[in-house]
């Protein structure tokens, strides 16, 4: 992954990134999440490499899983499995395949990679959450852009708003690579069902929180985080 040099990342960061080979043609697609997967690791869930069974735990379900490479990044420099799982991307006895497997890799909470599938989930995973009278953990799914193609996002973007799921947060990375839009931009698509939203530069880590924390209650958060086109 030798696009990601930018000082912008700590050098371990960086280091982790260039371990990764085989799979360059998503590495737009990867290094679009970066800044949004480093914040949130950071500076907003409340997860660890000790707590990732914990009933109590922040979860964040990667939809957008067709590009992991950053995610497997953040999760080795963050302590979740031996950052020399990273010098074998998708090999025959490898952990780490081309799309995460929960099964596999600590810290994964969904399998993905086929896009239009985290949304949805992630409406579920918050009401087990709300069911079980566990109000504190936050549910946050990071999708791309095009993937708001898909039919299955529209039902459970109109879903989450109908039920006032504010356990539920979508970070949607807009690189402009949707093949149909919306009217409005991109965030009309989530307000005008009920949902509070933010539009923030996606490589701003400053605003990237702020966004992140500025979720309402009473009904979902959506932030959405523009990157450069294509990335």
């Amino acid at each position: 992954m030798t696009a990601a040099t930018a000082t912008r990342y700590p050098p371990e960061l960086r280091d982790a990134l260039r371990r990764l080979t085989g799979d360059e043609k998503h590495t737009p697609s990867a290094l679009s999440t970066l800044d949004v997967l480093t914040v949130l690791y950071d500076r907003i869930l409340r997860i660890s490499p000790a707590t990732v069974d914990d009933p109590d735990r922040d979860r964040l379900l990667l939809s957008k899983g067709h590009g992991p490479a950053a995610y497997y990044a953040v999760l080795a420099t963050r302590g979740y499995f031996p950052l020399d799982w990273l010098d074998d991307l998708g090999g025959r006895t490898s952990r780490l395949g081309h799309h995460p497997d929960r099964t596999l890799v600590p810290g994964v909470e969904i399998s993905s990679g086929s896009l239009g599938h985290g949304l949805p989930i992630g409406v579920g995973v918050a009401l087990g959450l709300r069911a079980q009278g566990l109000l504190d953990p936050r549910v946050y799914v990071l999708l791309g852009d095009a993937e708001l193609d898909e039919g299955s996002n529209h039902e459970a973007i109109a879903y989450a708003g109908a039920t006032g799921l504010d356990q539920l947060t979508a970070v949607v990375v807009d690189n402009a690579s949707a093949t149909h839009g919306w009217p409005g931009g991109l965030a009309g698509r989530f307000t005008v069902n009920g949902w509070s939203a933010r539009t923030v530069d996606g490589r701003d880590h400053d605003a990237l929180a702020g966004a992140l924390r500025a979720n309402e209650p009473g009904c979902p958060h959506l932030v959405v985080a523009v990157v450069e086109s294509k990335w």
